[in-house]
């Protein structure tokens, strides 16, 4: 048995791991930010959903890999799920829930964590913007008491009006490549890691918005300019915190996209996975009624609002 620097006493796994208990202040932060943020959904008329965690088959992400569990995945989202609920008129839902990735890890990562979803019918990715704004300054205000947060030395005012900016506006104000050379080069990531995203977030919200086409995902192309997806993520002090889809509703192209997503994982050797059998029901009957959802992790949100060095504070 290990004592740790709470006075609590704590097993030692077989394995030589110490399970570490967060300060107490620190869990209370997480269950206060939680409560206010249900209270939020709530009070908007939103309805909370669990959906299953053991699945057979998840989307087929190019680089996200799921985590097998007894012939099943262990869901690294509940998007398909939540998406066969609206396709049957629930109109507003959210989701607190677990949700794993395999080899997930580092200061800001883990294998297993804490995912928020939600998602509105008839309400643009523009308008779920100001929702989230809304929704983070709310309860991150009451959470801290102030109207400012600071994290690893940043200060962000919680009462800014956020910064919104294209992804190439970013690459042209950060880098020196056009954003569709970064992709043709496979520089893309490279320098969203190591330019934008440390310049993003800092002093208030930023959202990076309309991501090149090839990286829409399960999101819709522009209306505007097909160059481009109705796709943003969220930054706080340089950390992503959320991810969010104008959500693509023609089925056709969904199975299109899910089709070439598995013939890329096949030639990266990457596991197969079963059929989302009632997801892929809903887009073949083009049943998905016009939404945007986000997902945002609830762990990165904790883990900003205490200030911690590093995600497993704020962890069991």
């Amino acid at each position: 048995m290990l004592q740790n620097k709470h006075n609590l006493t704590v097993p030692e796994a077989d394995s030589g791991t110490v399970f570490r208990i967060p300060a107490a202040s620190k869990l209370r932060l997480r269950a206060q930010l939680k409560k206010l943020m249900r209270d939020f959904f709530d009070e908007r008329g939103f309805l909370e959903v669990e959906t299953p965690v053991r699945i057979a088959g998840p989307a087929p992400e190019e680089y996200i890999d799921c985590i097998e569990a007894a012939g099943k995945f262990l869901r690294p989202s509940p998007e398909l799920e939540m998406k066969v609920l609206l396709a049957h008129g629930f109109d507003r839902i959210y989701q607190f829930g677990p949700c794993f990735r395999a080899d997930e890890h580092g200061w800001k990562h883990r294998e297993e964590f804490i995912m928020l979803e939600y998602y509105m019918q008839q309400c643009s990715y523009r308008e779920l913007m100001t929702f989230t704004t809304d929704l983070l300054t709310t309860a991150l205000k009451k959470s801290v008491g102030q109207d400012h947060l600071t994290f690893h030395g940043t200060q962000i005012d919680l009462t800014a009006e956020p910064e919104v900016i294209t992804v190439a506006e970013a690459f042209e104000r950060y880098t020196n490549m056009d954003m569709f050379e970064a992709d043709r080069q496979d520089r893309f990531d490279e320098l969203m890691v190591c330019n934008i995203e440390p310049n993003l977030g800092n002093g208030r919200l930023t959202y990076l918005t309309d991501y090149p086409a090839n990286r829409a995902s399960l999101a819709q192309l522009s209306a505007t300019d097909p160059t481009v997806a109705e796709r943003w993520e969220l930054y706080i002090a340089g950390v992503e915190l959320a991810n969010a889809y104008g959500e693509l509703t023609n089925g056709a192209e969904q199975l299109a996209r899910f089709e070439a997503s598995r013939a890329f994982r096949r030639q990266r050797g990457a596991a197969e996975y079963g059929e989302p059998a009632a997801f892929n029901d809903v887009l073949r009957r083009n049943a998905l009624p016009p939404c945007s959802g986000s997902a945002l992790g609830f762990d990165r949100l904790v883990m900003i609002a205490a200030d911690a060095e590093d995600i497993s504070e704020i962890l069991y």
